[in-house]
């Protein structure tokens, strides 16, 4: 029997490689957020209240309901917090291949 390995359980889900990545980008976006949650010991209220959604979608973020959020919404749930991401390529040079980074920084909270 041939075993399988896959970088991420989104591969092993899924057949198409968009989909994979989207749903990658999602989890990590929820994780993100859940850490967040975690460093600034916010409870549920607190949560439902700095986001503007109620207590089940709150529930949902936090248990990891990838199906139930887009990523426009979770970027949007992160610039409400402050959090920037901010893309960008550095291009080749001397042999070096073009690299794509993105820098994430921390703001003040959006009003």
């Amino acid at each position: 029997m041939e075993q399988l390995k896959y970088s991420n359980i989104f591969d092993a889900i899924t057949d198409d490689p968009v989909e994979a990545a989207d749903l990658k980008f999602r989890a990590d976006l929820m994780l993100l957020l859940r850490e967040y949650f975690r460093g600034q010991k916010a409870t549920p209220a607190d949560i439902c209240q700095r986001l503007g959604v109620p207590q089940p979608r709150v529930s949902e973020l936090l248990n990891g309901k990838i199906d139930k959020f887009s990523a426009d919404k979770l970027i949007g749930f992160a610039a409400k917090l402050g959090i920037r991401f901010y893309p960008s390529v550095v291009k080749a040079s001397r042999g070096k291949p073009m690299k794509i980074k993105c820098d994430v920084s921390v703001l003040a909270p959006a009003a």
